[in-house]
């Protein structure tokens, strides 16, 4: 669908470049023709211009006439002289060659059956059939449950990206603007979906938000495609992203889609070398090794994490979670793992531990369907200095569903 788009793309400009060889050709002046050209092309790359001059060489336009063309795309070039206006050119290449490499190693992943690029890609082509359904919905004015409930689904695609994309490219690779800005409009979308779906009566006011909310589901569409699945690709190793295929099998399918199995990653030996895990670890209240306390920690209800008192996330005990820990998480600081908007509130409660103004936060919601307990716990020593934070998450629907048949 892409590479059809794109071909379709290079025709057009191809038949525009052809047409002001026509109109110089007939005599028309050359500052109409390039305020034309600089409106068509002022958005597309230096090379994308070059590689079109080819394939018209290529298909017997004299290279004569083509050479004129030069006059012409030179107005994108800015400079008071000859020197500047060849400089700028040059660079305008330059960094339109290392956006099309871009492109290039992104396509090379997106194609790549069971890489996550692959698998999200997926995602985003299932979502833009749901899409293409609800413009045809909203425009007879009788949208079904059944699609809003599958563009909800987007919400499990956000925070596979929430969770393993974002925080890897601000802390491994300082590039913050898709967790600054896409993560708040992904929790913007996932918010507004969620209050559509609770309101039975789908009038004008309804079927206008539900268009509105749809607009920006697609453009976010377009945004990763084109911004944030890129960055990733050009940066992220090979290991990382192995990494993040493991991290992913942690989260439920959406929009239909089945995660292909990344041969690569599979066979990836995985290993962790512990040095002391045949050792005692000794402690007030008694002594276990490595493979025990593991097997302790695993067993308790519910998901734990421990922050230390420098904000690194240290551990997370292993089973299935409401609340995603990727490993790629570990040994990376606690606030990258929040969206904008909650990260403040962890900031003041973890403030208020280290000075001991607080000691415990309970947090009572509704996540996944269930009835869920967070609790922040300050962990101190004996002498009450600060060493870090407890998280501890639980399904209290077991207590619920005592207590309500009592």
């Amino acid at each position: 669908m892409t590479e059809r788009y794109n071909d379709d793309m290079q025709n057009e400009r191809i038949e525009l470049l052809k047409d002001y060889l026509k109109r110089l050709g007939k005599g028309e002046a050359l500052e109409a023709v390039r305020a034309d050209f600089v409106q068509n092309f002022k958005d597309v790359d230096a090379s994308e211009i070059m590689q079109a001059e080819q394939q018209m060489i290529q298909e017997g336009t004299p290279i004569t006439e083509v050479q004129k063309l030069c006059d012409v795309h030179s107005a994108l070039f800015h400079g008071e002289t000859r020197e500047e206006k060849i400089a700028n050119a040059e660079k305008a290449v330059d960094a339109s060659l290392i956006r099309q490499e871009r492109a290039v190693k992104t396509k090379l992943l997106v194609e790549e059956k069971g890489h996550p690029l692959y698998t999200f890609t997926m995602e985003n082509e299932a979502l833009a059939v749901y899409i293409e359904q609800a413009g045809a919905a909203i425009a007879k004015g009788e949208v079904s449950q059944e699609l809003v409930d599958h563009i909800r689904e987007v919400a499990i695609h956000y925070a596979k990206k929430g969770d393993l994309l974002y925080p890897h490219l601000k802390v491994g690779y300082q590039i913050s603007g898709p967790s600054d800005v896409m993560w708040t409009v992904d929790d913007e979308i996932r918010d507004e979906l969620a209050a559509l779906s609770k309101k039975p009566a789908h009038d004008k006011e309804w079927l206008q938000r539900f268009d509105a909310v749809v607009t920006r589901v697609d453009e976010m569409i377009y945004k990763e495609q084109n911004i944030l699945f890129p960055n990733c690709a050009v940066n992220f190793t090979e290991d990382e992203w192995i990494h993040i295929y493991h991290d992913a099998k942690d989260y439920a399918d959406c929009l239909g889609v089945t995660p292909a199995i990344w041969e690569k990653a599979e066979n990836a030996v995985k290993t962790i070398e512990s040095t002391i895990s045949d050792q005692e670890i000794v402690m007030p209240g008694g002594h276990m090794n490595v493979a025990q306390l593991t097997a302790l920690l695993n067993t308790i209800p519910m998901e734990i994490t421990f922050v230390d008192a420098d904000n690194i996330n240290r551990f997370f005990n292993e089973g299935p979670k409401d609340f995603k820990r990727p490993g790629m998480a570990i040994d990376r600081e606690v606030f990258t793992c929040h969206p904008p908007k909650v990260e403040a509130q962890v900031r003041r409660i973890i403030d208020e531990f280290r000075n001991g103004t607080l000691d415990e936060v309970p947090i009572w919601m509704e996540k996944n369907g269930k009835s869920m307990l967070v609790k922040y716990m300050a962990v101190r020593d004996k002498n009450q200095n600060y060493l870090g934070t407890l998280e501890l998450v639980q399904n209290m629907d077991f207590a619920k569903e005592y207590f309500t048949k009592k």
